[in-house]
């Protein structure tokens, strides 16, 4: 969005980025050192690179800036996986080998799997695991 905002149509795609100090070819953005052969210098690409006048040095300071910000992570489960585990725990409680036989066990988990995705679902959503339990408990007692 920097570089959007910096643009200007009218000139072109090299003039654009050199006036916004970014490179049009990273080869040559990086300069080669030169090499020896037999007592003599040459230069290994050929061309030397001459200094370039930035004038929009702005644009390469907000893109570090926003480079340098730290990640939001933002995982999350699947809305399927929340879905399964709030519907084994609220039909089988914590019997895990009943949940492993019921029929909404599409992919065949195996009792342990089963308990591994539940405890995924508690460390991702302790409030509402707790809330669900809470909720499950009420039931029981209305019930009896």
């Amino acid at each position: 969005s920097h570089i959007r905002h910096a643009w200007d149509p009218t000139k072109s795609v090299a003039q654009n980025l050199a006036e916004m100090g970014l490179a049009e070819d990273p080869n040559k953005a990086v300069p080669i050192p030169k090499k020896k052969m037999l007592g003599m210098e040459v230069e290994a690409d050929g061309w030397e690179q001459g200094k370039k006048i930035v004038r929009k040095p702005y644009v390469v300071t907000e893109m570090e800036y926003e480079a340098s910000l730290p990640e939001k992570k933002s995982n999350t489960l699947s809305r399927d996986l929340i879905d399964y585990v709030r519907y084994m725990i609220q039909n089988h409680g914590e019997n895990y080998k009943e949940m492993a036989l019921d029929e909404k066990n599409y992919y065949q988990d195996t009792p342990k799997q089963i308990k591994r995705k539940i405890n995924v679902y508690k460390n991702f959503y302790p409030e509402e695991y707790k809330d669900l339990i809470s909720s499950l408990k009420q039931e029981k007692m209305d019930v009896q």
